[in-house]
């Protein structure tokens, strides 16, 4: 346990050690970038960099400082490289500012102050820093795959959601977690699970963290009544262990909750609009911008994918369907044919599955790949669609699912889109509908420019690799 604790302790500080770096490679390399862009013939002389070593100590100084308060060294397991880029720009863009300030107080003129170097200084730390912490991660990472330095995790619920705890810790090795053993929390009397042990009861969480050393207690047991759940917990409180809990309300896991008051009595908001106002007239800019932007840049390769569908199979080079969007009103939906005209003649409606023999050669490939879903651009640039949004489902599934999904007609109170949370998080194609809607939801009630563009730019890295997409 001692070892494990120095472990991360050398991991924290090499961590600063690599901020530190790169932040004063970043200015050496900013001042190389001056002299190489503003030498002129008979200019004045730049001075040498020994002129600027306060300069640079000054900012290497403030940027931990400033990590340090903008919580960079709080590493989470899971925090994805794009939040982790946001979070650095912020941070050196205020460092930057920070180190300005005090070096202009402390040399007060005296400094020869190259507003061009502190530019690059700038946006060279941002990438730097960004890519030491890229290497730190995949060194940390790579320890944990191999078994070091990972925490000794306890389950509690033997149920469905215990052991989608389970395979979630086991498919995701770089999260560095270890499973020790299940306790019993749904009474199912089990011995074991998925080769796991059922280590106890839940009267007996206390000893078997004690007994097998457990650094962190998952909780999942969504059903049980809420004393248990506060029974289980505190049991868990005797140690310094970390607690985390499965929620156990659907209407709550999709939200973000808040505490406010109303005058002056706490509440809980449990349930918020976050797109409307003046970030609905945002979020359409940025869909025109954006996606014409698009629409000319894949025109060729939608032009030449057009050729090859009505090449392959007979019938047209396009496809359009009746979908539901904002306020389930129905549009029409663009995308490239992907399947024989009769698809649907005998089955009726249907959901597309993997292998599915509807689908033509050159479809088979549009779907595997996403580029059927391209003419969608048209969609969004009229406003049927957003770039990010829901993805739309035909009528007749919808009437199906708001049947049997809770809360499952929210997710049309905004446009849907050509990409989603929902889908960069692998839950597209035969998946389950009510996790997507759980996803869909957390969207509309958390929405953010910032997370739109992360949600693009995820689907791009997905975009020719998603086990799901057929």
């Amino acid at each position: 346990m001692k070892s494990k604790h120095r472990l991360q302790a050398l991991f924290a500080l090499l961590l600063v050690v690599f901020d530190v770096g790169m932040t004063a490679l970043s200015f050496y390399l900013g001042y190389e970038l001056r002299v190489t862009t503003e030498y002129r013939p008979g200019a004045p002389p730049i001075p040498p960099f020994g002129v600027y070593l306060g300069m640079m100590l000054v900012q290497v100084v403030s940027m931990p400082v400033v990590f340090f308060f903008a919580k960079l060294y709080h590493v989470k397991r899971a925090t994805s490289r794009i939040d982790e880029f946001y979070s650095v720009f912020g941070a050196v863009s205020v460092g930057t500012l920070v180190s300005t300030a005090v070096t202009s107080f402390v040399y007060k003129g005296g400094l020869d102050y190259p507003r061009l170097m502190v530019v690059y200084a700038w946006v060279l730390t941002i990438l730097l820093v960004t890519l030491g912490r890229l290497i730190h991660g995949w060194l940390r990472t790579l320890l944990r795959r191999n078994g070091i330095g990972c925490d000794r995790i306890l389950i509690v619920g033997t149920g469905e959601i215990g052991q989608m705890l389970l395979q979630k810790v086991r498919h995701a090795p770089h999260l560095g977690y270890e499973p020790i053993g299940f306790i019993d929390g749904d009474g199912g009397g089990v011995t074991e699970v998925m080769g796991v042990p059922v280590l106890g009861k839940a009267e007996d969480i206390s000893e078997v963290i004690d007994a097998y050393g457990v650094d962190e207690v998952l909780v999942g047991t969504p059903d049980a009544p809420r004393e248990q759940v506060l029974d289980i917990i505190s049991k868990c409180e005797r140690g310094r262990i970390g607690i985390k809990v499965f929620p156990d309300v659907f209407q709550i896991i999709a939200s973000e909750v808040s505490i406010g008051d109303l005058d002056g009595l706490p509440m809980l908001t449990v349930r918020d609009v976050a797109l409307r106002g003046w970030k609905l007239t945002l979020k359409r800019g940025f869909d025109i911008v954006v996606g014409w932007a698009l629409l000319v840049i894949w025109s060729p390769l939608m032009l030449l994918l057009a050729v090859l569908v009505k090449l392959d199979s007979p019938g047209p080079a396009l496809y359009v369907q009746e979908r539901m969007g904002l306020d389930a009103r129905p549009f029409p939906i663009v995308k490239f044919r992907t399947m024989r005209v009769d698809a649907e003649q005998e089955t009726g409606p249907v959901w597309a599955r993997q292998d599915d023999p509807r689908r033509t050669r050159v479809g088979a490939f549009l779907r595997r790949t996403s580029l059927d879903e391209l003419p969608q651009l048209v969609n969004v640039v009229l406003g049927d669609m957003s770039l990010v949004g829901p993805r739309p489902e035909r009528p007749m599934f919808v009437e199906q699912f708001r049947q049997s999904v809770p809360r499952y007609m929210d997710r049309h109170r905004e446009k849907a889109g050509l990409t989603g949370w929902a889908q960069v998080n692998g839950l597209r194609g035969d998946t389950s509908i009510l996790d997507r809607t759980k996803y869909d939801l957390w969207y509309v009630e958390n929405w953010s420019l910032l997370l739109d563009i992360k949600i693009l730019i995820r689907t791009g890295v997905r975009l020719f690799r998603d086990p799901n997409a057929y």
